[in-house]
């Protein structure tokens, strides 16, 4: 049995950064190279780190056979919000980035982890408790590019064998990092506003309720899905993933438990629009049953927590 070496595309987002260093508890630090476009701020000379713009398929290649890659979590994407600003430059890096990813765990045979995301429903998706298997009808470019992206997985599955695994991520909830662009970022903005006694600004409108997980969640799912026996796998585009759901007035109410002088004014932005397109709860039994999903965070310990991490 080969050792594990895993790449991490993208790891100084919100996801990469707090998944890199939970990988490299389980497999060591030396054994998980973190990459992305920028050298992070905090690094050390133990920490294994390439710069790779993920357009560049050649040096994918080099670092790939440089540290004898066998797993790579592709994180590299340009959100929703931001992806609207300038669409083609977000289906450059959202497919192509992907393309050249896929190429590799075909020509290498790597396992693959491709994050998707609620953005693939559309309008026409059931609102509550969206199912497994539905039109997939994006309203964004971010969207688009990850319908599109789950497709390519369960292709180069079928065609190529390559063992992809990904996840429909909610909004991520968590306290390392601010987000970077997405329709969900107010359910993490808020916290750092409340904690510091300063009113928020939310750009969605109170009532506006959408998916969310919180990142400890977020992180096991992840790590689960990978760990999960092939045969398990049933689906090779991309599983529903929830945890919880509420509006901002609901994760205002809770947050003003811990600061009852706390305020949020609500102006809705060109965000507001993306949000109504996507589905207020998911339907995600298919991943409990085939792989024993279940989430541990709800908005109560969810909210506890964040304050608990960022009022220090």
């Amino acid at each position: 049995m080969r050792k594990e070496r895993i790449l991490i595309v993208g790891a100084n987002g919100q996801i990469g950064s707090v998944l890199t260093v939970a990988l490299r508890n389980i497999y060591g630090q030396e054994n998980v190279v973190a990459s992305d476009i920028r050298i992070p701020q905090e690094i050390s000379n133990s920490d294994p780190f390439e710069l790779l713009d993920i357009l560049d398929a050649q040096q994918l290649v080099r670092i790939i056979r440089k540290y004898q890659i066998t797993q790579i979590y592709h994180l590299a994407a340009i959100l929703s919000a931001k992806g609207e600003l300038d669409p083609r430059h977000a289906w450059d890096i959202n497919i192509n980035g992907l393309f050249n990813v896929l190429e590799a765990s075909r020509e290498y045979k790597l396992k693959l982890f491709f994050p998707s995301t609620i953005a693939v429903f559309g309008g026409d998706t059931p609102k509550h408790n969206a199912p497994q298997n539905t039109p997939l009808h994006p309203e964004t470019v971010y969207g688009i590019s990850k319908a599109a992206g789950e497709n390519w997985c369960q292709y180069y599955h079928q065609k190529f064998g390559v063992d992809v695994r990904s996840l429909r991520y909610p909004g991520i909830i968590g306290y390392e990092s601010m987000p970077g662009g997405g329709t969900t970022d107010y359910a993490v903005e808020i916290f750092h506003y409340a904690v510091k006694n300063e009113p928020y600004t939310c750009f969605l409108k109170a009532d506006t309720r959408l998916p969310m997980l919180y990142m400890p969640d977020a992180i096991r799912a992840t790590l689960e899905i990978m760990e999960t026996p092939a045969e398990k796998i049933t689906v090779r585009n991309s599983y529903n993933l929830a945890g919880m759901s509420f509006t901002p007035a609901e994760l205002t109410a809770e947050i003003q438990k811990h600061y009852p002088d706390f305020t949020v004014n609500y102006v809705p932005d060109f965000r507001q629009g993306i949000a109504e397109s996507w589905a207020e709860s998911i339907d995600d039994s298919l991943a409990r049953t085939d792989w024993g999903w279940k989430h541990d965070y709800d908005l109560v310990g969810m909210t506890s927590d964040m304050i608990a991490h960022l009022a220090v």
